[in-house]
């Protein structure tokens, strides 16, 4: 198979780099929006990118603030500020492990755990939204698509 872009043809505002990033961003920026509509929420100053921690760490997908900036792509100060901010919500808790102490892991509270639900569904709202006029089919086509992306990411090491 040949390249799909080439020096001739290449409009990078109309690449999928671009787009991805413009969609990304007009989705979180959405979900920041539903979150503070939520009166419970809202009281809680929750944000997507706070919420896309919290959902991780329920998930098991990760356990200490180095996972998170792994799998989420943060740099470590801006994790460390915004653990700090779940903490002060008291929507997670840092705990040693108790199998090595210089560990530290992090776990959704009572309250984070409570709170959870309803960031999940407005998080799902806006997505449905981002997805009208797509059938269920063409959405499942659409994340298959990004995946096959991600699998062809180049891995550091």
């Amino acid at each position: 198979m040949g390249d799909i872009y080439d020096s001739a043809t290449y409009e990078p505002r109309k690449g999928i780099g671009h787009l991805l990033h413009r969609v990304r961003t007009e989705i979180l920026a959405a979900v920041d929006r539903e979150l503070a509509a939520d009166e419970q929420l809202a009281a809680m100053e929750v944000t997507s990118a706070q919420f896309i921690i919290l959902a991780t760490l329920s998930m098991g997908l990760a356990k200490s603030a180095s996972d998170l900036c792994k799998g989420i792509s943060y740099d470590a100060g801006a994790m460390t500020r915004m653990i700090d901010r779940l903490e002060e919500k008291d929507l997670l808790r840092r705990s040693r492990d108790p199998g090595d102490r210089r560990l530290v892991n992090l776990e959704l509270t009572e309250k984070g755990n409570a709170a959870l639900p309803r960031m999940r569904d407005s998080s799902m709202r806006v997505l449905n939204r981002f997805l009208q006029g797509f059938t269920k089919v063409e959405a499942r086509q659409l994340e298959g698509f990004l995946t096959r992306m991600l699998e062809n990411a180049p891995r550091g090491g």
